[in-house]
């Protein structure tokens, strides 16, 4: 599994790299502009990423807009209607923040922070990515 880490917390980007060590290939991001280019960078060479983490708070694109770019990356490029599957995480627990992630944004799933490692590995089984 490929996965992008877009988090602007380099703490939480290297504990998350932890979590996944060993069921997928990590690449990161420190903001969401870097994010977003690298995103569309793996959809035109034909290798999307399986999974994006994608921090909600950043700078230079915060996390929804970065989610709406690459989402819009992907009905452009035609992948085969194939989408990565994209979980925000936020330490925002705000319905609004959520709803409008999951409904306007269409992302996969949503996680607050702190992530556990049971939390994030029980998603990805559930979007059959383990």
């Amino acid at each position: 599994m490929d996965c992008l880490i877009i988090e602007d917390n380099e703490f939480l980007r290297e504990g998350l790299m932890m979590f996944l060590q060993g069921v997928a290939q990590t690449q990161t991001a420190g903001n969401g502009r870097e994010g977003v280019d690298r995103f569309v960078a793996a959809l035109q060479q034909g290798n999307p990423f399986d999974l994006v983490l994608l921090d909600i708070v950043m700078p230079e694109l915060d996390g929804l807009q970065a989610l709406k770019l690459m989402r819009q990356a992907e009905r452009e490029q035609g992948g085969n209607g194939r989408k990565s599957v994209i979980i925000m995480t936020t330490s925002l627990n705000s319905p609004a923040d959520m709803e409008e992630a999951m409904w306007d944004g269409d992302c996969s799933d949503y996680l607050v922070k702190p992530v556990a490692r049971a939390d994030l590995m029980a998603i990805l089984q559930r979007h059959g990515l383990l």
